[in-house]
């Protein structure tokens, strides 16, 4: 099929970074309606560097994906790096056998050499994909996937999408073993861990930033050759963000102009304008704004605890854009939730009690780097066990000085208590539960199988911060 698409969102995909799969006049698409998708390797520049990542493109060499409305997530992938994998869906709903993870033991992890169709209805938004697969993900085997609805297609207005990385030169294995003090990555707890030397900040009590990164990247870019985007004289435009950072949070800083928050995972909410934004691991944001006739708007996204920053900037026709460099005037304070206690979901849960609720403790420390859930890693994990049609309560209860971004695969939950506070929140499938906080969502059990739930910094998640919902 075709998109429908305006003089702005046809000027976005020429350039735009998050519109790679975007079907644009003369674009190809096999007569099956199937995508095809590739793991491969690629190389960036970094600071002036030549850097060996990976990532996943699509067969005009794009990176992720864009559906249009209707279409289907009909998609072979194709796996062409010397190593397996395992690439999921995130934000996507299919069976548990197509989430693209290989943990809960419905498939093998895809082999280097094979190919895999996954073929399933696309739930709409701004959503993105990534490997599951050991510390894949932090080499950049990240993409964004966009799926539009009708409104988007036909609404007069350019979008765009910021992708957000954090890089280090470093082989994240080597990474891994600096915080864990030498401790093998199994999913199943370590053993001999040593205390070690963290790049950790302390803020108001809380632990940050458990590792140093080189750079900061925003569609592959930092603030050293950013990208710029063109956009049309007093333009209208959408920009999806997506946070792909293995253990970073930012916040989104617009400056002194102003935004939309109009969909948070995916999800419509009632509009919250304003400049600043937190995106915790894995969380997205869909910001509206206008961009004046003479105008540039730097997007920055500046490193919670850090004077690091990255982003795009949008310029109007002819401006001239001046240089912003990679560091912050003064440090920037930690994600937290006073966005999250504004949010509104257009389309929230029915009105229903809850049939089961399960209570969940976020446990460990920074030294020694431990990580786990109710005191369990994975090998020893508590399943959540529940019933189909069951709506479901998940109390998280953090015991750790360092916040936790939790995401529920299969699934996308209403944020339904902050803090012992109740309130009718967003629809998300990741929330970030504060150091020594609570976070109550809900669902319904309406997609059986056995799901993953596990916090998105990578480096807690390989340390054990990880279990599962259970149903049939």
């Amino acid at each position: 099929m075709s998109l429908n698409l305006t003089r702005r969102s046809f000027l976005s995909t020429a350039g735009a970074f998050g519109l790679a799969g975007c079907i644009v006049p003369g674009q190809a698409v096999a007569a099956t309606g199937q995508r095809r998708l590739t793991v491969g390797n690629r190389t960036i520049d970094v600071l002036g560097k030549s850097a060996k990542v990976f990532g996943i493109t699509d067969v005009a060499g794009r990176p992720g994906l864009l559906l249009g409305p209707g279409e289907r997530f009909n998609v072979a992938l194709e796996n062409t790096i010397a190593a397996p994998t395992s690439i999921h869906w995130h934000g996507q709903t299919p069976a548990p056998e197509l989430d693209g993870i290989a943990e809960t033991g419905y498939v093998e992890p895809l082999a280097a050499g094979e190919t895999r169709t996954f073929d399933f209805v696309a739930r709409t938004g701004t959503h993105w994909m990534h490997s599951h697969h050991e510390l894949q993900e932090q080499a950049l085997l990240t993409a964004p996937l966009i799926v539009q609805t009708a409104d988007d297609a036909n609404a007069d207005t350019q979008e765009v999408t910021l992708f957000l990385n954090d890089f280090s030169f470093r082989e994240p294995i080597d990474i891994f073993s600096e915080l864990t003090g030498g401790a093998t990555m199994d999913h199943g707890g370590m053993e001999d861990i040593s205390s070690m030397d963290h790049a950790m900040m302390s803020m108001d009590g809380m632990d940050l930033n458990d590792v140093t990164y080189d750079a900061f990247l925003a569609n592959d870019r930092t603030l050293v050759d950013p990208e710029v985007v063109r956009t049309e004289r007093d333009g209208r435009v959408r920009i999806r963000i997506v946070n792909g950072a293995a253990s970073t949070a930012f916040w989104i800083d617009l400056g002194p102009a102003a935004a939309s928050l109009v969909a948070v995972d995916g999800n419509a909410v009632q509009p919250v304008i304003g400049s600043r934004f937190p995106i915790a691991q894995a969380q997205r944001l869909d910001l509206v704004l206008n961009v004046p006739a003479g105008a540039a708007i730097p997007v920055f996204a500046r490193r919670e605890g850090d004077v690091a920053r990255t982003g795009i900037i949008l310029a109007a026709p002819g401006v001239q854009v001046e240089r912003y460099g990679p560091a912050a005037v003064g440090v920037e304070v930690p994600v937290d939730l006073s966005i999250e206690r504004q949010l509104i979901a257009l389309s929230p849960l029915s009105a229903r009690s809850a049939d089961v609720r399960h209570t969940v403790m976020l446990t460990g420390a920074m030294a020694p780097y431990s990580w786990t859930i109710d005191d369990r890693p994975w090998a020893k994990r508590r399943k959540l066990e529940i019933s189909a049609g069951q709506r479901v309560e998940i109390e998280l209860m953090n015991h750790t000085m360092m916040a936790h971004p939790m995401h529920l695969h299969g699934h996308h939950f209403q944020v339904t208590e902050i803090g012992g506070t109740r309130i009718a929140g967003a629809m998300r499938d990741t929330v970030l539960v504060p150091a020594m906080g609570t976070v109550v969502v809900a669902f319904d059990a309406d997609n059986p199988g056995r799901w993953l739930y596990h916090c998105h910094n990578l480096y807690h998640m390989m340390a054990g911060m990880m279990s599962e919902v259970v149903y049939v």
